[in-house]
Order: C-alpha cells, then structure tokens, then sequence
C-alpha cells in the first residue's frame, strides 16, 4: 500500500462563499462580556453535565490523547521535548529524586491539544469582533484564553466515518459533508443535541500504523466547510478529530484552515485536534453505543492559546 495521500475531494468554495458562511454561523455577542470567552461553552449547564454523567454504565475510561511523540517525522515537525532534568544522584539526604523536563509547541499535527477562542483571528478580529493585535501579545491573551475555558464535561458523541462506510480509513483529502454526517448518525443510532461535543473519526491514526507518516498538513480527511452550518444548528459546544478538523487541502482559496474560522472564530467553539480514537472506535462498537461522557482537562494556563490535553471517554 502506498503511503502518498489521496486526491483532494470536496467542492471548490470561494472567499465571497465562505464569508456568506461565517455570517451565517457567526455567534458574536449571544453571550454576555463576562462569558463571551467560553463562547459554545456556554450551551453547557450542570444539568447537561448531569444527563452525560448519566451515560456511564460499566466505566470504561478511554483515553484520547497521543504518545508524547519526540520524534521528528512529515507529521511532527516540531517534536515535543523530554528530558532528564534529575537521576537521583545526590548522595543525602534521602530519598534521591528522579525528574524529566517537557516541553512542546503543541499547534501542529502531532500533540493531542485543545484550541481556545484566542487561538484563532479571521481579518484581524477574535471572536465577538476583538481587535486581535490588542487582544493576543508576547504575553498571551487577553481575550479567550484556555483558562476561561476551565474543565470540559459533557456529552460526548463519536461519528465514526471508516466504520460506516466499511472501510479501515478516510483517504488523505477526503472531504466529509454533512450527507457524510447524517449517515453516520442513522447508521450508529445516535443524535447530535445541543451542548454536545462531536468527535469525527477519520481514521488517520490507523492509516498511520498500518501505511506509514505523512504530511497531514499537505492532504488529510476532514470536515468540508459546508458541514459546519448543520452542527451549528444543533448547538454543538465542542468538535474534535483525529485530525485537525479541517479537509486538506483546504477546499477555500486564501484560507488554510477554514473550519477553524468558522468553528472557533465565528461560533466561539473550541476544537480538539489529533486525538487518537482508535480504542475509542473500539470500544463504542462493543458496547453498541457511540455517546458517552467526556471529560477534558487542560492546564490552566493563564494567557494561553490551548492546551495540550488527554481527553477521557467515559462509557
């Protein structure tokens, strides 16, 4: 099997199309000042809380995130960083300690991370129409940040694309729309609702173990930018992928990334990016069911952009 990626698939969508699509899911100003950080978040009260909670039957935890991945490769152009600061060789007094030093630029196509509000600027603007150059500076941000979002539990829901349609994978460049999505809903028996967190399994960490690394920012599966507007219509508070979300190459011209325009800038929702969803995929198949109750926990990073995370599937 070759490990070159797929032709690109999806219509072709102009600047004057996109914006018409911004406009239409754009959310600016739904919440007060004191809450327009958490944006989507907002849609997510403690009785949802309550009712995903609910979901949990035989407490299975499934785990999210990548390895720590220190290894250079066409999909980790940054590698995260990892070593010993500490082998215990301080004679007394006891006991002898052992430490590591990590650190990691997490925005790429490796690290399991959460995108915050402030993230993302679409002509020069945040979400709610910040100015971002006053908003984000050498010293974080002032607006949207990850600590605004504090810790995410809701229901969660795992629309997994290969398994419905028969395949190991989505080929690098397919595009998925929202036919793609209503499919998927019907073919597993669940329904996105409002405060919902959607997880879209592309099954890019499968074709990776199976096939080989590739440049996901070059071609990989993801959402077309015509999917966006029925999720917002049902409120969703979350999306996240094994990819980054987005179809690449990007089906708009002029926007690299338009699915983060619309999901973060204009409807205020964080994003979760290269979760692995394999034993996820897994264990929704045994279990007959694909909602479950997430949780995920970023650090509190005042300033901060996102977060590198492990998401939690409860079922």
């Amino acid at each position: 099997m070759s490990s070159q990626p797929g032709v690109p698939q999806g219509p072709a969508v102009s600047r004057e199309e996109f914006d018409a699509l911004f406009a239409a899911v754009r959310a600016w100003g739904r919440w007060a000042d004191a809450d327009a950080g958490r944006g989507a978040w907002n849609r997510v009260t403690a009785e949802g809380v309550r009712r995903a909670a609910s979901l949990v039957r035989d407490g299975t935890v499934v785990p999210m995130a990548r390895p720590w991945d220190t290894v250079p490769g066409p999909d980790n152009a940054r590698p995260a960083l990892r070593y010993m600061s500490d082998l215990g060789d301080v004679e007394a007094p006891e006991p002898a300690t052992h430490k590591d030093f990590i650190g990691v630029d997490y925005h790429g196509k490796s690290v399991s991370h959460l995108d915050a509000l402030a993230h993302i600027a679409y002509r020069g603007r945040l979400h709610g129409g910040g100015a971002a150059r006053e908003l984000v500076g050498a010293g974080g941000a002032r607006f949207g940040d990850v600590a605004a979002l504090g810790p995410l539990v809701t229901r969660g829901v795992l629309l997994d694309l290969p398994a419905v349609e028969g395949t190991a994978w989505l080929e690098p460049g397919r595009a998925v729309g929202a036919a793609d999505l209503a499919a998927a809903e019907a073919a597993l028996g669940v329904r996105i609702g409002e405060g919902d967190a959607v997880l879209l399994r592309v099954g890019r960490f499968r074709r990776r173990r199976e096939v080989g690394p590739w440049d996901p920012g070059a071609a990989c599966a993801g959402l077309h930018v015509t999917a966006v507007p029925p999720l917002a219509a049902r409120g969703i508070a979350l999306l996240g992928s094994d990819g980054d979300n987005d179809v690449r190459p990007s089906p708009v011209e002029g926007v690299h990334s338009p699915v983060h325009v619309l999901a973060i800038n204009a409807m205020g929702m964080p994003l979760l990016d290269n979760l692995d969803l394999e034993a996820l995929a897994t264990a929704c198949a045994g279990a007959g069911r694909h909602a479950f109750l997430l949780v995920v926990a970023p650090l509190n990073i005042p300033g901060g952009t996102g977060s590198p995370v492990t998401p939690l599937a409860i079922l």
